[in-house]
């Protein structure tokens, strides 16, 4: 490429708003297979499209994981959800709501020979999930998406659920909000009502000292806890500040 690409493709990203400029310029360009294809990458990039799905790929949690335009992007705050599940250190986890894979990815990335399972109810998700190299990838509305073989099985159930609220989903950034499944951000009047559903049916699917893992924020922390405890769960909440990140972490209760 000419010594002056770097530049331009700077300006442009700078012009179109990119905050880090720079660094995206240089991850094109790395990308890039030709300038033809830098050009068109760029425009993407300008026009508002998450960096990730322009280039294919998003570095997550120690892994690159394979994107399709349109598919969920994995966030950084989510490696806490990748840290909780592989200290359990599971035989057998699940990776509902999966998106692209990333979160299983990631576990069986610290934690090599777990049986992996995703499962999506959007196609293109679960598309997105064998090219990342996942056997056992299903897809379906939450637990019908899963073979009925693992119920009481499940070491580690991860559900990244959507959990923005409804009325907050026009003030998302536009990345987000113009070019990811909105049934992958929508989480209804509060952000819970996938997670409800998922917490009521845990129980069938946990097996004996399994865990429920779910990413929420602050203000859904208190009936994110009653909806665990309604589905007979003993849960805790879990924070990291440097990510700012919040986890629930859900077992079966004792009898």
């Amino acid at each position: 490429m000419p010594a002056c690409a770097s530049a331009t493709v700077v300006e442009r990203l700078r012009a179109a708003g990119c905050v880090f400029a720079e660094d995206e310029a240089a991850i094109i360009e790395a990308t890039a297979t030709d300038a033809e294809h830098r050009d068109r990458m760029v425009e993407r990039r300008a026009g508002g499209e998450p960096l990730e799905q322009v280039v294919g790929h998003a570095d997550f949690a120690g892994v690159r994981v394979r994107l399709r335009p349109g598919v969920f992007v994995p966030r950084v705050r989510s490696e806490l959800l990748v840290r909780v599940a592989a200290e359990h250190d599971p035989k057998v986890l699940v990776d509902l709501c999966c998106g692209s894979g990333a979160l299983g990815l990631a576990v069986r990335h610290r934690r090599p020979g777990i049986e992996l399972h995703a499962a999506d109810l959007d196609p293109v998700a679960t598309a997105c999930a064998r090219d990342n190299g996942i056997a056992d990838v299903h897809t379906g509305d939450l637990y019908d998406a899963l073979p009925s073989t693992l119920q009481n099985r499940v070491d580690v159930l991860i559900a990244n659920v959507p959990y923005v609220a409804t009325d907050h989903i026009p003030f998302l950034p536009a990345e987000a909000r113009d070019h990811e499944p909105r049934m992958a951000l929508d989480g209804g009047p509060d952000g819970l009502d996938i997670f409800r559903r998922v917490a009521g049916s845990a129980p069938t699917w946990l097996a004996k000292g399994g865990i429920l893992l779910s990413e929420i924020t602050e203000a859904q922390a208190g009936e994110a806890i009653a909806a665990t405890a309604r589905s007979g769960l003993d849960a805790e909440v879990i924070y990291d500040e440097d990510l700012d990140a919040r986890v629930v972490r859900a077992t079966v209760r004792k009898s």
